[in-house]
């Protein structure tokens, strides 16, 4: 026992030693292919046949059961005092961000690919930008070049997302030899024969606006409630409690909620473990210590390796419009993040000659009041 706790200790000391930048990209590459995973996995699933109300219900199950207790401890200071106004807010947020959010994700991973929905994700940004503007959350400054590349950004991504919806085009890339006599069984899991590609890209879509209005909303709960692990606890019971809704009136086969395989239960516990345990874990920590911009920046990292995956395990292939839709989506999520980038070191860069003009404005102030109340030449009266 000794021995194992001196490696578990050694163990600690090398990862403390490794630089904190370091760090912060070894965990987001780690964050992108527990993502990447998900992605896949759940494709997987739903060809095996699982039902997708059930696959949402027993990951926002795992998901809270491991959310809660970090969040009771962890927050157990800092959490104000749930009203009913609070409740009300934490229910909309889980019909935005839970339950309209994954939904409309399955429906459209079920009709489309692993590496398609997680391209029409990197639009997330730059939707959520233009919900802020239209809310008048954030300032959209079209006299600067931040907020030209944050326009540019956005129509760039709808351009992408566009392409991607309406034109499927001609197959670039078949990992699959066209004649087999026996088709492996991880190849068969990707095949999308009798999918409707549009309806899926329109689901991803909703997906998309789903996840970028949640983003919004959370905004302004979070400055009256600001105990963010508490916040996601409270969304994701809500969420629950809707799917559970959902399901009572749509899957009522009592054969679907039980497992007939293992790759749906590994990936129902994939999902709730990694997607939302260990991944909310790590990005969290990753905000705090890199900012959003840099945990937002490796979102197209995921994409590429999503394809990596899908290719060697599912046998997925790649269509044109797809590939033109990609490269546009990532193009304007960079645009986006650059406008915001150039936009944080503006506003930085004007609060502090603001502060600075206001010291030298008060020691100007101090000098000419203590010169009105002090004589040039002192008084010789008690000499």
């Amino acid at each position: 026992m000794a021995d194992g706790s001196r490696a578990s200790l050694s163990k600690r000391m090398l990862w403390c030693s490794v630089p904190e930048k370091l760090q912060l990209h070894l965990a987001m590459f780690a964050l992108q292919f527990g993502y990447a995973g998900f992605h896949v996995i759940s494709r997987a699933a739903l060809n095996v046949g699982i039902s997708k109300i059930v696959f949402l219900v027993y990951r926002n199950m795992i998901a809270l059961a491991l959310l809660v207790p970090f969040a009771y401890f962890l927050e157990k200071k800092e959490r104000p005092a749930v009203s009913l106004s609070f409740l009300v807010q934490f229910f909309l947020l889980a019909l935005v961000g839970i339950t309209a959010n994954q939904g409309f994700y399955l429906l459209g991973l079920d009709n489309t690919s692993p590496t398609f929905a997680s391209a029409i994700q990197n639009s997330v940004p730059a939707i959520t930008f233009l919900m802020a503007a239209i809310l008048r959350i954030e300032e959209v400054r079209l006299d600067r070049k931040d907020g030209i590349a944050k326009i540019a950004g956005t129509i760039s991504c709808v351009a992408g997302a566009t392409a991607i919806t309406l034109y499927k085009g001609p197959t670039i890339y078949n990992p699959v030899p066209p004649l087999h006599d026996t088709t492996p069984v991880l190849l068969s899991l990707g095949d999308a024969s009798g999918k409707n590609w549009t309806l899926g890209c329109i689901f991803l879509i909703g997906h998309c606006l789903s996840w970028s209005g949640w983003l919004v909303l959370q905004k302004p709960v979070l400055q009256k409630y600001p105990a963010r692990l508490s916040v996601t606890s409270y969304t994701c019971f809500f969420g629950l409690i809707q799917f559970f809704i959902i399901a009572a009136f749509s899957e009522r086969n009592a054969e679907a909620w039980s497992f007939h395989s293992g790759t749906e239960l590994f990936s129902v516990f994939y999902a709730g473990v990694v997607a939302s345990g260990i991944a909310f874990a790590i990005q969290i920590w990753c905000i705090d210590r890199g900012g959003p911009v840099f945990v937002a920046v490796y979102q197209p990292v995921q994409t590429f390796v999503v394809a990596l995956m899908a290719s060697i395990a599912l046998g997925e292939e790649f269509y044109l419009g797809g590939i033109i839709g990609a490269i546009l989506i990532i193009a304007g999520l960079y645009l986006v993040l650059w406008g915001k980038s150039e936009e944080a070191k503006f506003v930085k860069a004007t609060a502090l000659i603001t502060t600075t003009t206001e010291h030298v404005s008060s020691e100007v102030s101090s000098f000419t009041k203590t010169s009105l109340t002090q004589p040039l030449i002192q008084s010789t009266e008690n000499v």
